[in-house]
């Protein structure tokens, strides 16, 4: 008789307790893959979490990992104070996009023009999630949300924010990808940036965020699978995937090193170095 060999299992860096997410929400997709991502860096011992307030408030329940809870937004700062004092440690937040994007932007821009050697796990669905359903600042244009019933008017609501563009042109930032999860190859390709995104850090490149363009069938009242559709229609032409940042493409080893290259004709800056 052949010997059983084990070819699929639970992370050990999650949990067995069942997730409160909705039918059809990704969130227990990009959560296993951060854990995977984990396992296979050998970080399980040594990694920390930070969770957001939304739906993944209750993210400490689902990663064995050491969690701490953030207040709303401030996700980053928390991260910043954890990996400055234990900077041996694997630091991420995990974040939607009104804890980042809204009542968290400062803290997100501060954190990656500062370089903070943390990683963030960012998921944008276009809407706030578990108050819900009410619009965000990555709501689309003309996008129905509980407080945008005739759709989002840019010109009183203004335009989206594309965080994954905006990051990219701060000095401090080492490495920034959009991702989604719409079929297999693209889970499989989220799940190659976060394991990078974790990389860099554990390298002391720099900031690192890993976006993931994902639904909330629930609160876009429609089935998981027309959700999927209205993502791809909707969503991936608005928000392009690809790599906005990666300072080692660039020909650099830290986000440092490139921020003072790109600042050699400054003599402040380099200190007479050409």
């Amino acid at each position: 008789m052949a010997e059983e060999q084990v070819v699929f299992e639970r992370p050990k860096t999650l949990t067995t307790k069942p997730t409160h997410y909705c039918p059809g929400c990704a969130h227990g997709i990009v959560h296993r893959l951060v854990a995977e991502s984990i396992d296979e860096l050998g970080k399980g011992g040594d990694a920390v979490g930070v969770a957001p307030v939304g739906c993944s408030v209750l993210a400490y329940d689902y990663f064995s990992c050491d969690m701490i809870e953030a207040a709303h937004g401030r996700a980053p700062s928390v991260a910043t104070a954890v990996k400055r004092v234990h900077p041996e440690n694997l630091v991420f937040s995990y974040q939607g996009d009104g804890d980042l994007a809204s009542i968290g932007m400062a803290e997100t821009v501060h954190a990656a023009t500062r370089g903070e050697n943390i990683t963030v796990i960012f998921y944008n669905n276009a809407i706030y999630g578990m108050t819900g359903g009410q619009m965000a600042p990555t709501t689309l244009p003309n996008q129905v949300t509980q407080t945008s019933p005739y759709g989002r008017n840019t010109k009183e609501a203004g335009y989206p924010v594309r965080i994954c563009e905006l990051l990219a042109t701060l000095d401090g930032v080492a490495y920034a990808e959009r991702v989604t999860i719409d079929k297999p190859a693209s889970v499989r390709k989220a799940k190659k940036a976060i394991k990078k995104a974790f990389e860099y850090q554990m390298e002391g490149r720099g900031y690192t965020i890993v976006e993931i363009v994902g639904t909330c069938p629930t609160n876009w009242g429609m089935t998981p699978k027309d959700a999927i559709g209205w993502l791809e229609e909707n969503m991936l032409p608005y928000y392009p995937l690809g790599v906005y940042r990666d300072c080692v493409e660039e020909g650099f080893e830290t986000a440092a090193e490139a921020a003072l290259a790109r600042a050699k004709d400054v003599p402040i800056v380099t200190g007479g170095v050409a």
